[in-house]
C-alpha cells in the first residue's frame, strides 16, 4: 500500500455492522468513515474523496440504490453493496444502477476484505515500482484510447465516462482485440483473483459499458457477443 491509506466509507444503519466492518478494515490499514443513512452518505461522497464505498441497500430515508443514482453523475467511486436480499434480480439491479459488486448478508470478514481489496486495486494508484508497467499502458484500438496511468478513456468525440470496473472490462477486451474472451477470462482480468462472482455480472457490466460507449458517440457494437462463449472487441 502507499503511504496514504485508502479511504473507505461504510454506510449502514445497524451500529453492529458498521462497527464490525470498520474494525476489520482498520486492521487492514485503511482509513474508515461511517454514515448511518443514505442522505448522510450522499453528502459525504459528493464533498469528500473516498476510494471505496461499502453501502447497505436497506437504509432509512434513502436506500442504497438511490444513493448510487445520486452520486454517479459526480463520482465514479467503486461501490460494494451489502444486502440481506440475495436474489439474482437484486444483484442485477444493484449492478445496473452503478454498483461494482454485491455481497449478501451474513458475510464472512475474509470475503468482505477480499472484495474490498479487489475493488481498491482498481481505483487506487499502485506504488511506484509495483508492476508499474501493468498500470501505465496506453491501449488504442478502433478509435478508442485508454490511458491506464490516469484511468482516462476517450473516443473520436471526446472523453468516455467509465467507472473503474467498466474501464478495466474495456481494457481487458481491448488488450485482446479481435479475440474472443470467455466470461471467466473477463472475470479474471477485470475482477481479479481474489474472489469469484457470477458470470451474469459480466453480462450486466457489458450492457452498461455499451451504454456508456453509445452516450459518448462510440459504436457500442464494437463489443460483440459471441453466443455461448463470451465477448470480443471488434477491430475496425
Amino acid at each position: 500500500m502507499s503511504d496514504n491509506p485508502a479511504r473507505i466509507l461504510v454506510v449502514d444503519d445497524e451500529p453492529s455492522i458498521t462497527e464490525f466492518v470498520s474494525y476489520n478494515l482498520k486492521k487492514e490499514g485503511y482509513e474508515v468513515q461511517t454514515a448511518p443513512d443514505g442522505a448522510t452518505a450522499v453528502a459525504l461522497i459528493t464533498s469528500g474523496n473516498f476510494d471505496l464505498v461499502i453501502l447497505d441497500v436497506m437504509l432509512p430515508n434513502m436506500d442504497g440504490y438511490e444513493v448510487v443514482r445520486r452520486i454517479r453523475p459526480v463520482s465514479n467511486v467503486p461501490v460494494l453493496f451489502l444486502s440481506a436480499r440475495d436474489t439474482e434480480l437484486d444483484k442485477v439491479v444493484g449492478l445496473e444502477i452503478g454498483g461494482d459488486d454485491y455481497l449478501a448478508k451474513p458475510f464472512g470478514v475474509r470475503e468482505l476484505i477480499a472484495r474490498a481489496k479487489a475493488l481498491l486495486r482498481r481505483s487506487v494508484q499502485p506504488d511506484v515500482g509495483s508492476s508499474a508497467g501493468d498500470f501505465n499502458e496506453v491501449i488504442e484500438a478502433s478509435g478508442i484510447t485508454l490511458d491506464e496511468g490516469t484511468h482516462m478513456a476517450s473516443g473520436a468525440n471526446g472523453p468516455i465516462d467509465l467507472t473503474p470496473r467498466e474501464f478495466e472490462l474495456l481494457a481487458a477486451l481491448m488488450r485482446h482485440a479481435g479475440k474472443v474472451l470467455s466470461r471467466d477470462q473477463l472475470l479474471h482480468d477485470a475482477w481479479g483473483w481474489e474472489y469469484l462472482v457470477e458470470t451474469k455480472t459480466v453480462d450486466t457490466h457489458v450492457k452498461r459499458l455499451r451504454d456508456k460507449l453509445e452516450a459518448a458517440r462510440v459504436d457500442p457494437a464494437l463489443i460483440e457477443t459471441v453466443r455461448g462463449y463470451g465477448y470480443r472487441f471488434k477491430l475496425t
